[in-house]
């Protein structure tokens, strides 16, 4: 619903001057009760729907670059022409609208038909394989289920996965889900009948425990093994449990998997007081959340400053003063050496009482299958540009995918949920043949209350740490090393994050 202090959007179907929209301006407005947004490129004028599909961020205060438009909120880009989504994290199309022009007047007509709108797959550049096997049940192996479909393969394509639910928005469960503010009914990425009408074959409860490269065949638990054309490894990573005594009891739990959200809901329903083990961004997200249900919070972590060596000391004192502003303590420089019971013993000796511990130490990119087939590893599954392991006809993507970054000049593995999705919709145009290099400018958002972090871009290291604006009002900081910007972060300066971006596909791409 639109805010009464909001000027009334125009109706668009009355026209509008073309002259007063500039190039890459953009005007949102209405045809009948659909709010359409009207966008210039070039000398070309189009109306689309106003609206992200993924998280329904307002197109308006994006970006046009070419003939798409980017969402200012988690960077999923649409054509203009289409409304398809071509990069993730947005899966489904925008609308589109028929656009007039009369002389100086815009004149936007009728909906166009999802059948009209919609492009034909490119051509296979080789016959595509008989049948796809996807080994994975998150971002990566849904977006490349998705892809191959939108591609038009119409081969057999079977998802397996040793999770009990099928894929769901994995960065939900530490933000609103677990802070109450998102139901159940939210979080999967599909709704159960979309396999079925995809032809997509979904396999839950079924663990892989080996892989015949040779073949590519996976071999069950039981010992069956099955035979595709080709096959993706999209794994993901899995907790790091530390060997700690009482670490693995019935007082601690993990977030990686709906499931364990799910736990850790229902522990937070009587808790009132919680450990969390790290200060890495879904350990301190988890901090947030149940502190929107007023669960007394302590976090411990062997940092000096929470997030220092992935965002560098100011945002990272920053973060912390957030999280102590809304009651969070913190007990840095320190591990945890046992958890007994409702006790939590500290290696500074200090104990601390808790309904439950939250480990959040990190994350370990599950390689398993891939050592055992003897696939090359590097850190992480060794790709190519294409996401083409060492083994033709198999592809890695997401957490254990290590690729060739144009953008470093070096290999990079990156665990960040767009970059999965991405990764899995080129390794499934891959696997049809496109032969599409991976080039995607890694990028990330992180949720602390009612603040919102984006970063775009991958430092590993840096030279200088430059901060524009303050971090209370808005702010940009810049990652420089020898010389070059080699991330971006923003604090309420959305579309800076989005241009930031363009730039490094420019410079590097």
């Amino acid at each position: 619903m639109t805010d009464s202090t909001d000027p009334p959007r125009p109706d668009l179907t009355k026209g509008v001057s073309f002259s007063a929209l500039a190039d890459g301006g953009m005007l949102q407005g209405r045809v009948g009760d659909d709010e359409v947004l009207l966008a210039r490129a070039g000398d070309s004028v189009f109306a689309v729907g106003a609206h992200c599909t993924h998280y329904r961020g307002q197109l308006a205060d994006g970006l046009i670059v070419g003939g798409t438009v980017r969402c200012p909120l988690h960077h999923a880009c649409f054509s203009l022409r289409t409304g398809e989504a071509l990069r993730a994290p947005a899966l489904d199309p925008i609308a589109c609208w028929r656009v007039e022009r009369r002389g100086d007047s815009v004149v936007v007509r009728e909906k166009i038909t999802a059948s009209e709108s919609k492009p034909a797959g490119a051509p296979a550049a080789k016959p595509s394989p008989t049948s796809v096997g996807i080994v994975g049940g998150g971002a990566a192996a849904l977006a490349a289920a998705d892809m191959l479909r939108r591609e038009g393969y119409d081969g057999p394509i079977a998802m397996i996965t040793a999770d009990e639910d099928a894929p769901v928005d994995r960065p939900n469960l530490s933000k609103d889900y677990l802070a109450g503010e998102a139901q159940d009914d939210w979080i999967p990425l599909w709704a159960s009948d979309q396999y079925a009408q995809k032809q997509i074959e979904l396999i839950l409860r079924r663990r892989v425990t080996s892989l015949d490269a040779a073949a590519r065949a996976v071999v069950f638990e039981d010992g069956s093994r099955r035979e595709f054309g080709a096959i993706l490894l999209a794994t993901g990573a899995d907790p790091v449990h530390l060997p700690i005594p009482g670490a693995d009891g019935d007082n601690v739990l993990y977030l990686r998997s709906f499931a364990n959200s799910r736990a850790l809901v229902e522990r937070a329903q009587s808790a009132k007081h919680a450990v969390v083990a790290g200060a890495s961004f879904i350990g301190l997200e988890v901090a947030a959340s149940l502190r929107a249900r007023g669960i007394s919070v302590d976090v411990v972590a062997p940092d000096r400053v929470p997030l220092e060596k992935v965002m560098g000391n100011e945002v990272g004192q920053y973060v912390q003063s957030l999280h102590e502003g809304h009651g969070v303590v913190f007990h840095l420089g320190q591990t945890l050496t046992a958890v007994d019971g409702r006790t939590v013993t500290l290696s500074g000796g200090r104990t601390l009482d808790a309904d439950f511990v939250v480990m959040g130490v990190g994350v370990r990119p599950a390689t398993g299958l891939a050592e055992q087939a003897g696939l090359t590893m590097d850190r992480g599954i060794s790709v190519n540009e294409y996401l083409e392991t060492s083994a033709p006809g198999i592809f890695a993507a997401g957490d254990v995918a290590r690729w060739p970054d144009p953008h470093t000049g070096g290999r990079i593995r990156v665990e960040h949920w767009v970059v999965a999705e991405r990764q899995g919709q080129t390794a499934a145009r891959n696997i049809l043949g496109r032969r599409e290099r991976f080039d995607a400018v890694p990028f990330f958002w992180s949720q602390h209350y009612d603040v919102t972090i984006r970063y775009v871009g991958h430092a590993e290291q840096w030279d200088a740490v430059s901060v524009d604006g303050a971090f209370a009002s808005g702010c940009t900081v810049t990652y420089v090393r020898a010389g070059q910007n080699v991330a971006v972060a923003t604090i309420g300066r959305d579309k800076k994050n989005l241009e930031a971006e363009v730039v490094m596909e420019g410079t590097h791409g």
